[in-house]
């Protein structure tokens, strides 16, 4: 009995983390996500996804804010991140960077695709993001 309970548990939060991330693609022209792991963090109340994301070149994101903390790490190309507050800074392959939980932020490509490695670390049962 646990396990399926276990098993209806893990499915309903991928399919409840997969809805949330396909609306975050149809916000956000020009980036795709892969989703490769969801784990629900002790306490319940949060989750850990890890994503890799490639912004086409020239590419706009629209401003928008997470429910939780952003852990990115550039895998590839250079981009101009925009975060309310602070000035913009220009991200390259081999820098990390965080973005605080409710932080209004967007990002200006260059003229090349920039791949990253994300882990958004998010309330559970919340959009993974929405827009600003």
């Amino acid at each position: 009995m646990a396990t399926r309970r276990t098993l209806f548990g893990c499915a309903l939060c991928a399919a409840t983390i997969g809805l949330s991330a396909a609306s975050v693609q149809a916000q956000t022209g020009g980036v795709t996500r892969t989703i490769l792991q969801t784990t629900e963090l002790p306490g319940g109340t949060h989750v850990a996804v890890l994503v890799t994301a490639e912004i086409a070149a020239n590419a706009e994101v629209a401003r928008h804010t997470h429910p939780g903390i952003e852990s990115a790490y550039v895998l590839e190309g250079e981009s101009v991140l925009q975060m309310v507050g602070v000035p913009d800074r220009t991200v390259r392959t081999g820098d990390g960077f965080q973005i605080p939980a409710g932080t209004v932020h967007g990002v200006r490509n260059g003229p090349r695709a920039t791949r990253l490695a994300i882990t958004y670390t998010v309330e559970k049962d919340k959009p993974l993001a929405s827009p600003a």
